[in-house]
Formats: structure tokens, C-alpha cells, sequence
């Protein structure tokens, strides 16, 4: 079972996928606008989303560009779009994988299974088998859990995964183009995405960049993750 969005502005479409996505066990939530989507994934944690290019208020590549900069949830863009390069175009931009309307359900059932396993397989290799503690911050690799002063931290994957590569070497700063070779798995890539997800794990770890506690930012340089002033470490 899944938690999905389904973003689709033919109110025929929307219905059917949802009728067929629920029945086949699956979580669904759905907007018929681009600007809907991005407050859901804001708002709540999705494993896939169903992506029309034809949305009323943005072109779904614009809707796609905007949600990779906030989140890297896979999605599945359906369109009726058949034009090659725009699907080379699609899926060079962050799209994990493309249909062609009209499609069945199960060839959307398909395709789901397939992202899903690549998504769930992903993420930073060889993970560490210990708790790593950074002062008030506890990271359990294993079960993907994060507390920060004994609250539990409601992360995304990548976040997760960003906070457990940084966690893993305290205070060693590291370099931007490491983090996205190891935690997005990308040899480049635009430095405002490490930004945005920097942005909103401060957030969660209830600090800002103006005023840092535990993520610190060198300009040109890279990010590292040490414990606030005066407070203990271990790992």
C-alpha cells in the first residue's frame, strides 16, 4: 500500500484513478491545480505522485520543477503528450517515470510498483549500524528515525537522509558536490536544491540560517553538522 496524489484537473480522469488506486489498497489524496499539489507535499508525506502536464494555473513541467524544489517524492508524469524530447526533457528534470494518456490502470499500477521499488531501494549506501548522537540530536540509520531532544523529528527521506550523511562526521564540513553525489545520488545539479532542503531540516531541527544551531553553511565551501556551543557529542 501507497500514499498517493493524484493531480488531474478532468474531474472523469481524476474520479477513475481514484476509484482504482483506493481499491487496489492505496492511500489517495487529489488537487486539480499545480499550486494544490505543492501545499500537499508541504503539508503531508507521499510516496508517489500521478502528475498531469495540462494542469489550469501551471504547465505540470513548471508544477515539476517547483516540487523538486521542495521535495523528492517520485512522480509519475500522465499526459497526453507523446513528444520524445519532451519526455527526455521530463524525465531529465526530475521526473522518475512517463505515461502516455490514455493508459490503463494497471499499466499505472505497473509503473507505481516499479518507482516504488527503486525509491524504497534508494538512499545513502552503507549505512551506519549505531545510533549517532550530536548533542540533543539522536539519528537510528537503521530505523530511519530522528529525535531532537527526545522529540521525534517528522522528516522526509531525502531530509532524512541529509541528516544522517552530516551526522555520520560532525563537524567535517562537506562539500556540496559530495552531498549531492551521496545523498541525491547525482554527479551535478542546481545548489538551490541542497539549499531548499537545508532550509526546511532547519526548520524541523527549529533553527534558521540567520541563527544556526546545529547546521552551518560555509559560503563557497560546503555544510557541516556540529552539536550547539557547550553541548556534549558522541557517537
Amino acid at each position: 500500500m501507497a500514499s498517493v496524489l493524484v493531480v488531474e484537473d478532468d474531474q472523469f480522469v481524476r474520479s477513475a484513478l481514484i476509484r482504482h488506486l483506493t481499491d487496489a489498497a492505496h492511500t489517495v489524496r487529489s488537487v486539480g491545480t499545480a499550486l494544490e499539489a505543492l501545499r500537499e507535499v508541504a503539508h503531508f508525506r507521499f510516496d508517489v505522485v500521478v502528475l498531469d502536464l495540462g494542469l489550469p494555473d501551471l504547465d505540470g513541467s513548471e508544477a515539476l520543477k517547483m516540487l523538486r524544489g521542495i521535495t523528492d517524492v517520485p512522480v509519475i508524469i500522465a499526459t497526453a503528450r507523446d513528444d520524445e524530447s519532451e519526455i527526455v526533457r521530463l524525465l531529465n528534470a526530475g521526473a522518475d517515470d512517463y505515461l502516455t494518456k490514455p493508459f490503463s490502470v494497471e499499466h499505472l499500477s505497473a509503473r507505481m510498483a516499479a518507482v516504488l521499488r527503486r525509491s524504497r531501494a534508494a538512499g545513502p549506501e552503507a549505512a551506519p549500524s549505531t545510533v549517532l548522537s550530536v548533542g540533543g540530536l539522536t539519528v537510528d540509520p537503521l530505523r530511519r528515525q530522528a529525535e531532537l531532544d527526545g522529540v521525534r523529528l517528522d522528516l522526509t527521506r531525502r531530509e532524512f537522509d541529509l541528516l544522517a550523511f552530516l551526522a555520520a562526521r560532525p563537524g567535517v564540513v562537506v562539500p556540496r558536490k559530495e552531498l549531492l553525489a551521496e545523498v541525491w545520488q547525482q554527479s551535478y545539479g542546481d545548489d538551490q536544491t541542497i539549499d531548499v532542503h537545508l532550509s526546511w531540516l532547519r526548520r524541523k531541527l527549529g533553527e534558521t540560517a540567520a541563527r544556526p544551531r546545529y547546521l552551518h553553511t560555509l559560503r563557497g565551501v560546503g555544510v557541516k553538522l556540529e552539536p550547539p556551543a557547550g553541548a556534549g557529542q558522541s557517537r
